[in-house]
């Protein structure tokens, strides 16, 4: 690889505020950052960009799309496709669907969208991985007396200013949780459900697109899916819309729009991956569209198996075997047969991915299956544990907490998590606020009583 101290280094004057596609600057940062992290050499653009005036749109742009041109110039060692076909040939011998009982199913069903909601609740005040880290969210829970954090965030007043909390804060901590907040989590899960209702194996990106420009503001949306939506707005064809001035095309935004694909076709890992392929492929690539594929057949499997870990296996079989994402969740399977802590596992995973922007598919996946699996089957240890694992806390806590929610089921859920609540929810989507849960939970689950014929 190449020597890091030999890369030319891109002038302080681009960072802009936040991972906006909005901003050029941004733009130009985040790609640089995705090309260097897949192998290519942009050494001579990067010198170019540091001699250009970083207000000038046009010429910054110019940079960004001759990005595309540019070439790996040491041998990758990992084989990462995107069309769902040469996916569907690199993992070889799919997973067989299985049967689940449909009172279970149902169960688990209502579980996991709870689960999920409250998952997501947990992490919203801390949801900033460069400020809020590991080590910060500990010192916080310490002094607050709640470590290992087993509830919602303890609200201090006055607030030490070492410990400033997101904006999200009244609606989402201890004693303020009165119904869900918004959160982008939610609405896709919401808007999964709606595309599976009114599209369901028909289903193409074009459609997703189609009801994003309908249904979900621009400015609740994030990184790659904004991205993704201004090249909608200006005419840029599927799949074009997942690669144009999107250098956030392998992040978590497709992961966290999974889940209910995972619902609807429970016990069936393949069917579920297969068909979120046509969520992500639109704004996604590579291994932005295996988190969503693999956090699919993740909650797939959890229906039909024994433990998390029987579940992350099976999951497994739906990952292109030589991408990066499988190669980080296979770490983390070994370091649970090496039986080291879940703390070394996590000072691990940081350790060998805490390169990757706290907002990337790899890194959270691999936190996701660490939390799972150190959890012996308790939905709170698992919760609690992917949202002190930092990074992004509500993504993380609202997949852990499907996956977690469909092996306990409801009987496994803690009511201080779940009756805050109120078996409500916001969402920024048009029609779909103050959402019922247990409404949704039951679409869902006529939705895959029609999936099993």
């Amino acid at each position: 690889m190449t020597d890091l101290a030999a890369r030319v280094e891109l002038d302080p004057a681009y960072q802009g505020a936040g991972y906006d596609p909005l901003d050029v600057r941004n733009l130009l940062t985040d790609e640089v950052a995705q090309r260097r992290e897949t192998g290519y050499d942009v050494d001579d653009l990067v010198t170019e960009a540091n001699a250009t005036d970083p207000s000038d749109r046009a010429a910054v742009l110019a940079l960004v799309d001759r990005m595309e041109d540019a070439e790996r110039t040491e041998p990758w060692a990992f084989e990462e496709p995107t069309p769902l076909e040469e996916i569907r040939a690199a993992v070889g011998e799919l997973p067989g669907a299985e049967p689940v009982d449909s009172a279970r199913r149902a169960d688990r069903i209502h579980a996991a969208w709870l689960g999920r909601i409250a998952g997501c609740n947990l992490g919203k005040p801390v949801e900033l991985g460069d400020y809020w880290t590991v080590e910060r969210i500990a010192d916080y829970l310490r002094l607050t007396d709640s470590y290992p954090l087993t509830d919602y965030f303890v609200k201090l007043d006055p607030q030490p200013a070492e410990f400033e909390f997101r904006d999200n804060w009244p609606q989402t901590t201890r004693g303020n949780v009165r119904g869900s907040a918004r959160d982008d989590d939610i609405d896709y899960a919401i808007l999964c459900l709606h595309l599976q209702e009114r599209y369901g194996d028909r289903l193409t990106p074009e459609d997703v697109g189609r009801e994003w420009k309908l249904l979900l503001p621009i400015e609740q949306t994030y990184t790659a899916e904004r991205a993704a939506y201004i090249n909608l707005v200006e005419g840029v064809p599927v799949p074009r819309t997942a690669t144009r001035r999107n250098p956030y095309r392998e992040w978590i935004g497709a992961l966290i729009r999974a889940d209910v694909f995972g619902f609807v076709h429970a016990g069936d890992p393949w069917g579920a991956a297969s068909r979120s392929y046509q969520d992500a492929a639109l704004s996604h690539v590579a291994n932005g569209i295996y988190g969503e594929m693999w956090s699919a057949a993740l909650v797939a499997s959890a229906f039909v198996s024994a433990d998390a870990e029987e579940a992350v296996r099976r999951s497994l079989a739906v990952v292109p075997p030589k991408s990066r994402l499988a190669e980080a969740i296979q770490r983390v399977l070994a370091l649970h047969e090496q039986r080291v802590t879940w703390e070394e596992a996590l000072a691990d995973i940081r350790a060998v991915y805490g390169h990757y922007s706290w907002v990337h598919t790899i890194n959270h996946a691999a936190a996701v299956v660490a939390a799972l699996l150190w959890a012996d089957g308790d939905f709170t240890t698992a919760v609690g544990r992917v949202v002190m694992s930092g990074w992004d806390t509500d993504s993380n806590g609202a997949t852990v907490g499907s996956v977690a929610g469909v092996l306990s089921g409801t009987a496994g859920l803690p009511a201080r998590l779940i009756d805050p609540l109120e078996n409500r929810t916001r969402s920024a989507l048009f029609g779909f606020d103050n959402s019922v849960i247990s409404d949704l939970a039951d679409r869902t689950v006529r939705l895959a009583e029609s999936a099993r014929g």
